[in-house]
C-alpha cells in the first residue's frame, strides 16, 4: 500500500484501526518492517509519513451511529543543516571546542531523536458540530488545487478564506 502510494496513483485509499495518528504511523512503519525490506525503524516510518497527507478517521457512538470524528494531516518535518562552521573564527582552543560540541549535539539528535513528522487536526467533531481547528499546510493545499477543475477551485478558495482568512490567487495548474 506505500509502494503504491509513493508511484502509482494521485491518490491512496485505505482503512485502518489505529486509535490515534501517531499509532497509525506506528503500524504502517511496523508492518514495514516485518516484511523484511527495511531494517531501520527511521526509514520506514520516512517511506510512511512520505504518503500519509490525512488520515479521516470514523468512529462509531454509543448508539451505532458513525461519524468523522476529526481529519489529522500529517506534515512531514524538514531535515534542516544546524551545523556550524564558526570553529573556524574562533581564537581560543576552547571556543573551538564549544563549537564542535554544538554540532556534535546537533548530528547525535538527529540521529537518536529525530522527528519526522508532526500532525494536526483539521476538523474535530465536537459537541454534535463539526469544528475547523487548523489550516491545512500550503503545500497539500496547492497539491489539492491542482487536481481542482475550475468550480472545484472557486468552491475551494472559498471555503479556504471563509476558514482561515486568506485567498490563495489561482494559480496556472
Amino acid at each position: 500500500m506505500i509502494q503504491a502510494a509513493q508511484v502509482a496513483s494521485k491518490f491512496t485509499l485505505f482503512t485502518h484501526h489505529a486509535k490515534t495518528f501517531p499509532n497509525l504511523v506506528t503500524a504502517l512503519r511496523n508492518s514495514m518492517l516485518r516484511t523484511g525490506v527495511f531494517k531501520n525503524e527511521k526509514t520506514a516510518e520516512e517511506q510512511v509519513v512520505q504518503v500519509l497527507n490525512f488520515d479521516i478517521h470514523l468512529t462509531k457512538d454509543f448508539r451505532g451511529k458513525r461519524y468523522v470524528e476529526r481529519i489529522t494531516e500529517c506534515i512531514p518535518v524538514e531535515e534542516k543543516n544546524e551545523y556550524t562552521f564558526d570553529h573556524r573564527n574562533e581564537k581560543t582552543l576552547e571556543g573551538k571546542f564549544d563549537k564542535f560540541f554544538d554540532n556534535a549535539t546537533h548530528y547525535f539528535t538527529k540521529i537518536t531523536d529525530r522527528q519526522l513528522y508532526k500532525h494536526r487536526n483539521i476538523l474535530e467533531y465536537v459537541d454534535g458540530e463539526y469544528i475547523i481547528t487548523n489550516p491545512i499546510t500550503d503545500t497539500n493545499i496547492k497539491e489539492m488545487r491542482e487536481n481542482m477543475d475550475e468550480t472545484d477551485l472557486e468552491a475551494f478558495d472559498k471555503f479556504i478564506e471563509k476558514h482561515w482568512g486568506n485567498v490563495r490567487k489561482k494559480e496556472t495548474v
